[in-house]
């Protein structure tokens, strides 16, 4: 028995690991292993990512190196049922085997439409899909930007429709519409279209649509990752989303703010039709033409029913003017009448008015007025001679009382003259001084105000003159090339070989002189037509 056993041929561990390892790689070269995820926690610091892949029976490990990952078109998900493409080997160190993973796919629509409903069911916890938060188009869009691939039909689809219905201006933000960096690429053409300034040199669009073509449930899978309906939610611009066909259904769709059934409805959707509204434009031009000429015509109705109540302008003044005729007919009557009476009533008295009857009262008249002037001269005289009884006794005691003020005022001055003098001018030199400090600080304050003025004036004199320097220029690492007369060279044409040029640097002058072939000038490069296909994209 001892001799049985040491006829048998020894193994190492590690040959017996090799041996099995070499083994189930020849056996099991490429393989494809359905199974559900389970222990996935992530990529490891390394970059690889490990798992298990179970059944109800059985599990086997499995790795995706860190160079294989980044290539993956989905990613690995803890408890979703997938299919494995790779190769099995061992692992010797703790003698297992695994699979060694290419590539990995959904196991059918059924795992990915639960996915979908899970995530949909998270947002929409979150009130993302909330019909409040929706916003209304606008009307007539001045720049609209279009978020697809610039290589499909559909870019044409809707540059095409759109030149059919309202020619408008259109901004292509090029993105890969599936597979693993659809998802990125998108959520940075929503930002970056809502980046732009409204008056800069790229317009901000009015609107933005998310387009691309029908495919599966995988190759639309962009469209549902959590990222891009984020992005749709938190864009400041109105989005309508046209992905898929009119059965397609994404998460964009419930966030976004109105979902187009094809691409080309969502152009439809976009504007309006050009010729139906200059129709309806010249249909309202009409309407209000027609509305003014009915209000026009009502009212001048109205206005000749009006005038046709009113009397007649002559007949209304026909009574005041029968009253003036016959008020002018009787003036007349009534003047002759006066004068008749006037003449009578002096022949009454003409025989009373007589020379020597005049006379009479004439003198009588005179008497009585020199009468009166004698008692009106008597009368004052009496009252000019008491008045003066009066006021004289009065005006000599006033006379003294002047007299003696006068004299003692006058010794009052002179014994304080000198004194009041000074003071007197004090006062005046205080008053001026008071009257002129308020002036000195205005000048001074004006004077001050006007220097700071030219100073500031000067300084941003100096500043733009250093900013419009070309020495500023120099100092970024330009240089400025003059020629022998110390013109400056704008161009490689005006130089031959062997000239002297002088080189001006930022710290100095050096002198150089030209090597090489003459400069040759190259042709013009054709320019693309603008309006070719090629430049839109």
């Amino acid at each position: 028995m001892a001799d049985a056993l040491t006829n048998a041929a020894e193994f190492t561990v590690s040959e017996i690991a090799q041996a099995v390892k070499r083994t189930v790689e020849d056996e099991f070269g490429h393989v494809r292993v359905r199974g559900e995820i389970s222990g996935y926690r992530g990529q490891h610091s390394s970059g690889h990512a490990y798992f298990t892949l179970k059944d109800e029976n059985a599990s086997i490990d499995a790795v995706v190196w860190k160079g294989n990952f980044a290539k993956l078109t989905f990613k690995p998900q803890e408890g979703l049922e997938v299919i494995a493409t790779g190769r099995l080997t061992t692992f010797p160190r703790s003698s297992k085997y695994q699979i060694v993973i290419d590539n990995i796919e959904p196991a059918g629509a059924g795992a990915l439409m639960a996915l979908l409903e899970e995530r949909r069911k998270k947002l929409l916890a979150e009130g993302l899909f909330a019909r409040e938060r929706k916003r209304p188009l606008p009307y007539l869009p001045r720049v609209i930007g279009v978020i697809t691939s610039p290589t499909g039909a559909v870019i044409r689809d809707i540059l095409h429709r759109l030149a059919d219905r309202f020619p408008s201006h259109v901004l292509v933000w090029p993105v890969r519409v599936q597979g693993e960096t659809c998802a990125p690429e998108v959520v940075n053409a929503i930002e970056g279209f809502n980046a732009l300034m409204p008056n800069g040199p790229i317009p901000r669009p009015d609107l933005l649509i998310v387009a691309r073509g029908g495919g599966s449930i995988e190759d639309l899978w962009g469209f549902n990752e959590e990222a891009v309906v984020r992005a749709v939610a938190a864009s400041g611009i109105p989005v309508i989303s046209a992905v898929g066909h009119e059965t397609d259904t994404t998460l964009i769709d419930y966030v976004s703010d109105m979902r187009a059934p094809t691409p080309t409805a969502a152009a439809e959707a976009a504007v309006p039709v050009r010729a139906e509204l200059i129709g309806y434009v010249d249909d309202l031009g009409s309407r209000q033409r027609q509305a003014a000429r009915r209000m026009a015509g009502s009212a001048r109705d109205r206005l000749r029913a009006a005038a046709a109540g009113l009397p007649r302008p002559t007949d209304l003044v026909a009574t005041q003017r029968q009253r003036l005729d016959h008020a002018a007919s009787n003036l007349f009557t009534g003047l002759r009448h006066s004068v008749q009476d006037r003449r009578v009533a002096f022949s009454r008295v003409e025989s009373k008015l007589t020379a020597r009857v005049i006379r009479g009262q004439q003198q009588e008249v005179g008497e009585r007025l020199r009468n009166l002037s004698l008692r009106a001269d008597a009368g004052l005289r009496k009252t000019v001679d008491r008045a003066r009884l009066t006021h004289d006794p009065r005006a000599e005691r006033l006379a003294a009382a002047a007299g003696r003020l006068v004299e003692r005022k006058r010794a009052q001055f002179e014994a304080i003259g000198p004194k009041l003098s000074t003071n007197a001018l004090r006062a005046e030199l205080r008053h001026s001084q008071s009257q002129l400090a308020p002036l000195t600080a205005r000048l001074l304050g004006g004077i001050a105000q006007s220097l700071g003025e030219r100073r500031a004036a000067l300084s941003q004199s100096a500043k733009l003159l250093v900013s419009l320097s070309y020495k500023s220029v120099l100092a970024r690492g330009y240089a400025v090339i003059k020629d022998a007369d110390g013109n400056l060279v704008h161009e490689r044409a005006g130089l031959m070989p062997g000239d002297m040029v002088a080189i001006e640097f930022a710290d100095g002058d050096v002198s150089a002189t030209i090597a090489g072939s003459p400069a040759i000038k190259k042709k013009p490069r054709p320019q693309l037509d603008r309006d070719s296909q090629e430049s839109l994209f």
